[in-house]
């Protein structure tokens, strides 16, 4: 029968913090450039020159159907060949920056499509520039639509971290199989690092909700 004992895991706590630390680290990271490169790829997608929208099509393509961990892996072992080389944890970091970045660029586009034209006019009838335009009329409430869908995005780039694992980057799923591997308690560890991932989301998801509230108070219709 199986004895669990979780008492092994307490002297673990360190490199448990640790990889949490490195976990949330990659997140942000990876949420940062992506939301970045997914704002940039939106705008050039609606580029009137063919060959940039082409490239941002093929960008979204590539990567939104070729797995995150392959991605990674080419980052890691094969750009090297080509004189790029970088540290496990940072190879993760671009790669997943990447990754968030093409998901990243289709929401936002989405987000850019749902405002209504008429409301874009009525903008340049009050003498904005294009760059006005965009930020006060365009942006705010396509960010409100797209909302729901960007932290949900985070929230799957926060557990798709886990594959950074596969590269020896320290993070908490790598953590685990440290642990594992010096107590033999397979149970234990995996029980409490799902846990350590379910906290993590819903205190995130807490987080974004409460941040909707605040951002985004202002009626939608009269």
């Amino acid at each position: 029968m199986l004895q669990l004992n979780f008492n092994q895991l307490w002297r673990y706590q360190d490199e448990f913090l640790h990889g949490i630390q490195m976990t949330l680290t990659l997140t942000l990271i990876a949420t940062v450039f992506g939301l970045a490169i997914g704002l940039a790829g939106a705008s050039l997608s609606r580029s009137r020159f063919a060959p940039v929208r082409i490239a941002i099509a093929t960008y979204v393509e590539l990567i939104r159907n070729t797995p995150a961990l392959i991605q990674i892996f080419l980052i890691f072992f094969v750009l090297p060949y080509a004189g790029l080389r970088f540290p496990p944890f940072y190879a993760a970091a671009v790669a997943l920056s990447i990754y968030m970045g093409a998901y990243a660029v289709e929401i936002f586009r989405s987000g850019l499509a749902s405002i209504p034209k008429s409301q874009i006019e009525a903008g340049q009838c009050l003498g904005l520039s294009k760059f006005q335009v965009f930020r006060h009329v365009i942006l705010p409430p396509a960010l409100r639509n797209i909302y729901p869908s960007l932290t949900s995005q985070i929230i799957l780039v926060l557990l798709g971290s886990s594959l950074a694992s596969q590269v020896s980057a320290e993070e908490l799923f790598h953590t685990a199989a440290f642990v594992e591997s010096r107590t033999f308690r397979s149970f234990e560890v995996y029980a409490v690092v799902c846990a350590i991932y379910f906290v993590m989301v819903l205190s995130l998801r807490l987080l974004f909700s409460g941040f909707e509230r605040i951002a985004f108070r202002w009626p939608t219709r009269r």
